[in-house]
């Protein structure tokens, strides 16, 4: 049974630990765009995703295309390499509130996700739940051909330049050039992408929302 058939999802979901009988209905969602929508936020080609996730990049490329039905071991390996659960890959963020909780990241000691576009440190990574995903990236590319595509996902992003001068491309609006202390914030839905212009690879901090 394919795997974008609501019940094949409510049981992996399950399998994954994500609840028991009776619980609140979850809505279906086509796998092959969900994971699509995954890789391009992070700014991956399918030759990263593939790589990080240990498939085949054809193998991803059919699963992206609704080509094929991935088996557990599968889903497991591509949510591994996108850093998420695998029921994450079929239901959207959780709006739960969870009070009282605070993370604090040190120098240097967040998550490593790097790319050939961009080198994401993510901050806060142990938090679960969170309303917002704060990482400070390091921007690799120099030309807007580096990227496949726009870059685009629900929510609302906020960016803040920390070091160098980056150009940020938006899908309806003309590039704009940004410098230490500048910022922007947009519809992440929008398609954008950020490059460099510095001689040194620009940083930025980037807030992204979850809801």
């Amino acid at each position: 049974m394919a795997l974008t058939d609501p019940k094949s999802m409510i049981r992996v979901a399950r399998e994954a630990g994500n609840g028991q009988a009776g619980e609140a209905h979850v809505e279906p969602l086509n796998l092959g765009e969900r994971v699509r929508e995954l890789r391009r936020s992070l700014g991956w080609t399918l030759e990263e995703a593939a790589t990080r996730a240990g498939l085949a990049r054809s193998t991803l490329s059919k699963i992206e295309n609704g080509q094929m039905s991935p088996t557990y071991d599968a889903l497991k390996k591509l949510a591994g390499g996108l850093a998420i659960s695998v029921p994450q890959l079929f239901t959207p963020p959780s709006k739960q509130q969870v009070m009282g909780r605070m993370a604090v990241t040190k120098a240097g000691e967040g998550q490593s996700q790097a790319t050939v576009t961009y080198e994401h440190e993510l901050l806060a990574s142990g938090l679960t739940k969170k309303q917002m995903l704060p990482y400070r990236a390091t921007i690799r590319a120099r030309d807007l051909e580096e990227f496949d595509g726009w870059v685009r996902h629900d929510g609302e992003e906020f960016l803040y330049v920390l070091t160098g001068v980056i150009r940020l491309y938006t899908e309806f609006y003309e590039p704009v050039d940004l410098r230490r202390g500048d910022s922007a914030y947009y519809d992440a839905a929008m398609g954008h992408n950020v490059i460099s212009l510095s001689e040194d690879d620009a940083t930025i901090l980037w807030v992204t929302s979850l809801v």
